[in-house]
């Protein structure tokens, strides 16, 4: 499966942005996709991520109240809403797609697909 993430943009502290991941070559089945995020000098840290077949998801406490992630099975495609924004939400981010069904958690060791990146910048 190859992944486009796509969204990504400057606002403000407090605006919003919603990233798009799209799947093609073949659709998401019974595993999981996250996103995780990497600022300059700093490690890839894990965001959200979401159980494609039950709709389960799991979220980074920072950003627990303000992202919301969601899929539609019939565009193939997982979003990632980012309400209320701050200036450290700035990052790439990147959406990735889990080795199989027995992964899917916080590790981006558990994801083997990924996709592009998407830049994020929040100034205050």
């Amino acid at each position: 499966v190859q992944l486009q993430a796509s969204g990504g943009g400057l606002v403000r502290a407090g605006e919003s942005l919603r990233l798009s991941c799209a799947a093609s070559g073949r659709a998401f089945s019974n595993r999981a996709v996250g996103w995780f995020r990497q600022a300059p000098g700093k490690e890839r840290e894990f965001v959200a991520a979401i159980r494609w077949n039950t709709g389960s998801t799991i979220y980074e406490d920072s950003v627990k109240g303000r992202f919301t992630i969601s899929g539609d099975n019939a565009k193939n495609t997982v979003y990632l809403q980012m309400n209320n924004l701050k200036p450290e939400d700035t990052a790439v981010y990147y959406c990735a797609y889990s080795r199989s069904y027995y992964y899917g958690g916080r590790s981006p060791n558990e994801y083997d697909h990924w996709g592009q990146g998407t830049q994020v910048t929040v100034s205050s």
